[in-house]
């Protein structure tokens, strides 16, 4: 445990807050280019051209977009976890939590495939399952270690990426993206031979992604199980004392008996879960048009969205809870908000100075074909300790692995999955995601830090594994 706590203390004591990251990296990212910048432009011409290339980025129309699409995707997917048959689901399934290690299985297996769907959804659904397991155990005397129990409601953090709403996988599926995304490094010529997108055929329901699936689904909550076994006796639960103390959810509640006049529609059920149904069968319609044509290419992050905003409607069954719903997510997508346009900035800046040439030089110049996707695993999560965030992270490191990978002759979808492998295992280690966990569970940081480090090292196992078989 004094390990875990030495831990702690090192990212208190080196870490400022994920905002106060974005700008320092962005002066270190500039201080980079002006110094190693390659032009025949110097002193206070070089630095404007810089800031100029930075503000450019910073408000770069398509990136804006980008920013959006995961704002929704984190928004929606908590509103989801709001709803009624989410609560049901996570109250029926905490009769069979009677001890810790069965807890501790439970609560990992449901929480990875929740997350394998939706990020904010499985962060958030896991969080609540956590709390409600908690509860039982108080309630019917059970004795649990609550921190382990924690630390399985987080795990869905570190399969995210390799889902179907991962940052890199949905925007590299996105059409036009990557050309987009590789304009001002490449040549017109080069770009025009670039493909048009990668598809989720070749990123998440590729066989390497799918193996990589199928394990952490297997093996996960069995180590957690082996973990809960080992640590069976009772730690004290934070601010779960009563009945008073549980979590419960009241949305879905509204009814139009007491409203009036136009009021009736925000409350009304029948207007919600039509409206989301539509939605739903729209979206369920053009998935089975599109499949037998272009596979899962139809599968983007608009797509995801309309499709979490249909059930998101159907199942919270008025607008009122709906928008109630949303406005307990909206706090979660701050960061988003406000770091992105940050991390675009940094990479207006490394286009512009040619680093991303560099960088993808001195990759090029040091690895191999089997090497090159460990080095990229690696890099990710380092990366990940600093960039918080999987959109972020791609929109920096993405142009680097896939000029890299081609100067190899690495597979871009591999090297795109090798990102978000690193990327989400040590969000184990990093702790702006667990915020949300934390206030619901009421743990802290230290309480849940041993055992995702120890899920850290299991996930690393899994995605080491595939990235050299595959």
């Amino acid at each position: 445990m004094k390990f875990f706590r030495l831990i702690e203390k090192a990212f208190r004591a080196l870490l400022p807050s994920p905002l106060s990251i974005a700008i320092l990296l962005t002066v270190v990212t500039f201080v980079i280019a002006f110094f190693t910048m390659q032009s025949d432009v110097t002193g206070m011409d070089r630095a404007w051209n810089l800031v100029t290339s930075w503000e450019q980025g910073l408000w770069g129309e398509p990136w804006l977009k980008f920013a959006f699409q995961m704002m929704l995707m984190l928004v929606l997917g908590h509103v989801l976890a709001l709803t009624k048959p989410v609560d049901f689901l996570v109250s029926r399934v905490t009769q069979y939590c009677n001890s810790t290690a069965t807890s501790a299985a439970i609560v990992t297996v449901l929480t990875v495939a929740v997350a394998l769907f939706n990020w904010g959804l499985g962060l958030i659904f896991g969080a609540i399952l956590a709390r409600k397991v908690g509860e039982h155990a108080v309630r019917n005397n059970i004795p649990l270690n609550y921190p382990i129990i924690g630390a399985a409601g987080y795990s869905g953090l570190m399969v995210w990426h390799g889902g179907i709403s991962g940052s890199a996988p949905i925007k590299a599926a996105e059409p036009g993206h990557i050309k987009e995304f590789m304009s001002g490094i490449y040549t017109p010529e080069q770009i025009a031979e670039l493909p048009n997108r990668y598809s989720f055929s070749e990123t998440i329901f590729g066989g390497m992604n799918l193996t990589a699936i199928v394990l952490l689904l297997v093996l996960l909550p069995l180590f957690m199980y082996w973990m809960g076994k080992r640590s069976e006796k009772a730690v004290s639960l934070p601010r779960i004392r009563s009945k008073e103390d549980a979590v419960s959810s009241d949305f879905g509640q509204e009814s139009s008996e007491n409203s009036e006049g136009a009021e009736r529609i925000d409350a009304s059920k029948w207007f919600a879960m039509g409206i989301g149904l539509l939605i739903v069968w729209y979206l369920v319609f053009r998935m089975i048009e599109a499949i037998p044509i272009v596979g899962f290419g139809f599968i983007t992050p608009d797509f995801i969205n309309l499709f979490l905003l249909g059930l998101g409607l159907l199942l919270h069954r008025s607008i009122r809870s709906f928008l109630k719903a949303v406005n307990d997510a909206i706090g979660g997508a701050s960061g988003i908000l406000i770091q992105f346009p940050l991390y675009f900035g940094i990479l207006g800046i490394m286009k512009y100075s040619g680093l991303i040439g560099q960088i993808s030089d001195f990759f090029s110049t040091h690895s191999s074909q089997t090497t090159f996707p460990i080095y990229t695993f690696l890099s990710s999560g380092l990366v990940n300790i600093f960039v918080p965030s999987g959109g972020g992270q791609w929109t920096i490191q993405g142009p680097i692995i896939i000029e890299a990978a081609a100067n190899i002759g690495v597979s871009a979808p591999k090297a795109i999955m090798a990102l978000a492998y690193g990327d989400q295992v040590t969000n184990m280690l990093q702790p702006f995601w667990a915020l949300p966990l934390l206030g619901i569970t009421g743990l802290k940081a230290r309480d849940i830090l041993p055992y995702t480090f120890a899920l850290m090292l299991v996930g690393s196992i899994i995605f080491l594994t595939v990235l050299m078989i595959f």
